[in-house]
């Protein structure tokens, strides 16, 4: 069984761990403790690490996977392992994926312990306290401020991997602020319900391309059914004219005036005139 456990500083990961290892048969790996071995042991690896973990600052992530490749081939992790620290970040999650295809295995489930963060910086507090009380020594990376800084590191780095793993289908999440045993009885449980299936999202599946229908040539002579036929051009009218059919023609003649009617009184002129003679 191949185990990633995921979640912020102070969720129990390391407790389920130990309960995990005992209870399979397994083998915890946790990066942090396989590097400061190497460093250790003045393997080649080590000799690379040992100035960049002396800076406090973070190996990169070739040498990480490196060191786990080399882990796994063990014979005592060939049964099964449980990351702990490791991946941090989804670039390293990649990085772990292509390592584990070359050597043909993949991983059982990514559990991912949820807790809410108000809670755990109470839980730390009090802790610190009963520890104090105790008389009990307290790391100095251990106290709220630390985890606070710890936290945000989280949320930045690590809580994408959430999305990451849950598009493959191998997350599994549980309530991880449960009492120490229940929440071990529900990774029991969902590491016995078997892989869920991966769920398919949109926008990481492209769709197929459906091709356009080609256009088929017309045919000779007949137009296309979809053309509509081009619109006769009619004759431009004839402008019509007031003055009549010989001014539209511009053959307009001026009709003579008629002659003027004799008056009465001018006939009558005409004939005292006579009469006269």
């Amino acid at each position: 069984m191949r185990l990633i456990l995921l979640g912020p500083p102070g969720a129990g990961k390391g407790t389920q761990a130990q309960r995990l290892v005992a209870k399979y048969g397994i083998v915890q790996l946790s990066t942090g403790d396989m590097l400061r071995a190497a460093v250790n042991a003045g393997t080649p690896i080590g000799r690379e690490v040992a100035d960049i973990m002396a800076r406090g600052a973070l190996c990169p992530d070739e040498i990480v996977v490196g060191i786990v490749e080399g882990r796994i081939q063990e014979p005592d992790a060939r049964k099964g392992f449980i990351l702990d620290g490791f991946p941090r970040t989804v670039p390293q999650a990649v990085a772990l994926d292509r390592m584990l295809q070359r050597h043909g295995v993949s991983l059982d489930a990514v559990l991912e312990l949820r807790v809410d963060e108000a809670a755990l910086m109470r839980r730390i507090e009090t802790r610190i306290a009963e520890m104090k009380a105790r008389g009990e020594a307290v790391r100095d990376d251990d106290n709220a401020e630390a985890l606070r800084r710890r936290l945000i590191a989280f949320r930045e780095q690590t809580a994408p991997l959430i999305a990451y793993y849950q598009l493959q289908g191998v997350l599994r999440t549980v309530d991880g602020m449960a009492p120490i045993p229940d929440v071990t009885e529900a990774i029991d449980k969902v590491l016995s319900s078997g892989p869920k299936p991966a769920k398919s999202s949109k926008a990481s599946t492209p769709s197929r391309a459906v091709p356009a229908p080609s256009a088929k040539p017309a045919a000779k002579g007949r137009r296309p059914a979809n053309a509509r036929p081009a619109a006769k051009a009619k004759p431009a009218r004839k402008p019509k004219s007031k003055i009549g059919k010989k001014s539209a023609r511009g053959a307009a003649t001026r009709r003579k005036p008629a002659p003027a009617r004799k008056t009465a009184a001018a006939k009558r002129k005409v004939r005292a005139g006579g009469r006269r003679r």
